[in-house]
């Protein structure tokens, strides 16, 4: 799919590629142009490029030349906090990084401002040479400018396409290996899911979920991050892709929804696609995928309001995805659209999801969670990450636990137990900094009590901590 669009992008096109912002000659130029400026430093299939460049036309630009050329894409996420992210590309290795003005000041003069935005890098150069992607401040390094020439020979094979970083440790973080076959089916599975047709806009979070819109002739846009009501009314999308969290928001907001609308990277209640229908979609679906897999399942309202059995249906296996369960009760995926291996593992055959569930008749129910991921607002946590942060002098445990809210999200709450005679202040204190680092973890509320403990090794036990922190909390 990308290979076809990439080619058949001409510049003079002036159908809409970005709704109002670019057409899809501009889209051409650029991509067009970055390849060759890639090109030129040296870069050949297999190498690795890390891309921390804010959504838009050149972040798009600059993933499909990428992606033309054979180059592995690291997507660096500036809300992980400095510590972490600096433990990603230590193992991902790229060998240029590219990154807009926004994400230079973020890890340079920037900083301190950004972290209270839980916004945070490390500084980009110490870790492989950068070069800069759009409009060039003062003191940034060289921009990397699209060059004029013809499109150069593309990448004629399989091979790693995109690492996504999920969950780890700073010691030993772990990232989703996708190559160009398992991409490409991805892409294929969400098109034939959404089913876009040519020329009418649809509306996304995600360029791997816009990307199969574009590929078939269907202008795109990210969601206005205010206005979206507004948004809507005048691009009169026929799909809308939107998380659990944003889709409350716009119902808060009294939006009005037209054509379908999808929504995924978090559970959604049957309630939650009523209401998404009763605010004019014409079809509501849960979509269920992973990291690892996506996407896995689907499911519209009318289909998941009727489901009356236990546990939580996400829906029917899209084609070629295939499910069964371990003896533990843990839902295990394969098919085209899985991911090949984590970083630096060896491939798998399955995709253990960490998720309880069962199939029926080809349809996914799940009964929760097996792993001790918190999630909120759309956004995966994974405690282990964080913990160790967390242990500055006078702190004996610290636990990140999720606390279930009644909108069907998560609060992170972090409970330290602190060692006989410490100071509570002190603590406090002393928890600033490392907090501060945390970026999209950093928890809703701090609580200071005597952590559980289970088993003969006397391990924390989280979910008695969760449990303590919801009563405490809501008490």
């Amino acid at each position: 799919m990308l290979d076809s669009f990439i080619g058949g992008l001409r510049a003079g096109d002036d159908r809409p590629a970005l709704a109002g912002r670019v057409t899809r000659g501009e889209l051409a130029v650029l991509t067009h142009g970055y390849a060759v400026s890639l090109r030129e430093q040296g870069l050949g299939a297999g190498d690795t490029v890390g891309l921390a460049v804010r959504p838009g036309a050149r972040s798009l630009a600059t993933m499909l030349a990428a992606y033309h050329l054979g180059l592995r894409i690291a997507v660096l996420d500036p809300t992980a906090g400095p510590d972490v992210l600096q433990a990603r590309l230590a193992l991902a290795a790229p060998r240029l990084i590219l990154a807009d003005a926004a994400a230079q000041a973020v890890a340079g003069w920037l900083a301190p401002l950004a972290r209270r935005a839980h916004l945070a890098l490390p500084d980009l150069g110490a870790l492989a040479p950068v070069r800069t992607i759009g409009r060039r401040l003062p003191g940034s390094p060289p921009a990397l400018r699209p060059l004029p020439g013809p499109l150069p020979a593309g990448f004629d094979g399989d091979g790693d396409a995109v690492i996504v970083f999920t969950s780890g440790t700073t010691s030993r973080p772990r990232a989703v290996v996708h190559t160009r076959s398992s991409l490409s089916a991805g892409m294929t599975a969400v098109r034939d899911l959404v089913r876009p047709a040519p020329d009418v806009p649809v509306l996304g979070g995600t360029f791997f979920v816009l990307l199969p819109s574009l590929a078939s002739g269907a202008p795109v846009a990210l969601p206005a991050r205010r206005g979206l009501g507004r948004q809507i009314r005048t691009l009169q999308p026929q799909a809308t892709y939107l998380t659990p969290p944003q889709l409350r928001a716009a119902l808060a907001a009294r939006v009005r929804f037209t054509g379908r609308v999808y929504s995924g990277s978090a559970p959604i209640s049957a309630a939650l696609l009523q209401a998404v229908r009763a605010a004019g979609a014409a079809e509501a679906w849960g979509v269920y995928a992973l990291t690892e897999v996506f996407p896995a399942a689907a499911v519209e309202s009318a289909a998941k309001s009727a489901y009356t059995g236990s546990g939580d249906l996400v829906g029917e296996l899209l084609p070629g995805v295939t499910a069964s369960v371990s003896a533990g009760g843990e839902l295990l995926l394969s098919g085209p659209t899985a991911a090949s291996r984590y970083l630096g593992e060896e491939p798998f055959d399955q995709v253990a999801t960490g998720d309880q569930g069962r199939v029926e008749d080809g349809r996914v129910i799940l009964g929760g969670r097996l792993k001790d991921m918190i999630l909120r607002r759309a956004e995966n946590i994974y405690p282990g990450l964080y913990e160790p942060s967390l242990h500055v002098p006078g702190v004996e445990l610290a636990l990140l636990v999720g606390v279930p809210t009644p909108d069907g999200d998560e609060r992170v709450v972090a409970v330290i137990q602190p060692a006989t005679g410490a100071a509570e202040a002190s603590i406090r204190a002393a928890l600033r900094d490392p907090l501060s680092r945390m970026g999209a973890a950093r928890p809703d509320a701090v609580l200071f009590a005597q952590i559980p403990l289970t088993g003969r090794s006397q391990k924390p036990d989280r979910p008695a901590t969760a449990h303590l922190a919801a009563s405490r909390i809501d008490g």
